[in-house]
């Protein structure tokens, strides 16, 4: 085990053995083991955004199967997805990959103001299929907030007594914020801190602009002149938002970029602004797959320093 993957671990010290053990399977998995820094596939996006809006730009994707394949021939840390996704392949790959079961879900069959997450897997099901981790997503945000909270602490719980580790999908979003707000510098940093307050062991948030949302907030980021004129300033901190940079942080890919060095530049931020990495979903699953390898290659090579 590298340095860098003993200091991590030492930031929950607080766990058992297995939760531990879990997590440093994930930190040493594939390309990137051992250097602090992750690349993440999560295939999510057939449940949260509908099967053709996720799929029919590639249309292999509509396969399982062909989602743990390209995150093991990419060398990707750990691979994320539903209950029925990991279901329907984890025997044919098991042992290939660390897998990080995303316990609840949400549909965009009906308009809503305020979002909430169905329970949709438990923590048995993540120990049968083999799983290093559950996945949770909240809405920061939401006028549901409180109780996503309340249940995600709960299901944390649950997941830690037996040796899970925990992943958060902290996104703001809801009747409380505006749409600029989901992504301000300040609402992503709090949400950020939510997920680490709640327990997390990897948070995953969006990059953030240099928009701020809240009155009370812009004041003190003017009078202490937090620097977020740039996405690599923005980035560290998010970090020091997550406990001065003592917890695992991951920033989300958002939608497929047609210009990949769009998607170069963002890593180089993450990388030099002290992030862990990217959990990069329709960016990687709905190119073909040559070009998503080369993409993920590029990626990487950056996390690394191989490519300024």
């Amino acid at each position: 085990m590298t340095e860098k993957v003993r200091e991590i671990l030492s930031w929950y010290g607080s766990d058992n053995p297995g939760t531990l053990t879990n997590l440093a399977r994930i930190l040493n998995h594939g390309r990137l083991g051992g250097t602090g820094r992750m690349v993440i596939l999560p295939v999510d996006q057939g449940w949260e955004h509908g099967p053709a809006r996720s799929f029919a730009p590639n249309p292999d994707g509509y396969d399982p199967r062909y989602h743990f394949r390209l995150a093991i021939e990419a060398g990707c840390n750990a691979y994320a997805a539903p209950l029925g996704f990991i279901e329907a392949a984890a025997r044919d790959f098991a042992g290939e990959i660390p897998l990080i079961l995303k316990a609840n879900n949400h549909d965009l069959l009906s308009d809503e103001k305020d979002s909430w997450q169905a329970l949709t897997a438990s923590v048995r099901d993540a120990l049968r299929l083999g799983c290093c981790a559950i996945g949770l997503t909240i809405y920061p945000g939401s006028s549901l907030r409180m109780e996503m909270y309340e249940k995600l602490r709960v299901y944390a719980e649950e997941a830690k007594a037996v040796g899970l580790a925990v992943v958060v999908w902290s996104y703001p979003r809801g009747s409380s914020i505006s749409k600029e707000g989901e992504t301000a510098v300040d609402v992503c940093g709090y949400a950020a801190q939510i997920a680490a307050q709640l327990g997390a062991h990897i948070i995953k948030i969006k990059l953030s602009t240099e928009h701020i949302e809240q009155d009370a907030a812009r004041k003190v980021y003017e009078k202490e002149k937090i620097p977020i004129t740039t996405l690599t300033d923005r980035v560290r901190h998010m970090m020091q938002c997550a406990f001065g940079g003592r917890r695992i942080v991951v920033f989300s890919g958002g939608a497929k970029k047609e210009d990949e060095n769009a998607i170069y530049d963002e890593a180089r931020a993450i990388r030099d602004g002290g992030g862990n990495g990217s959990i990069i979903g329709r960016n990687s699953f709905q190119r073909k797959k040559a070009d998503a390898l080369k993409m993920l290659d590029t990626i990487m090579g950056i996390y690394e320093g191989k490519i300024r």
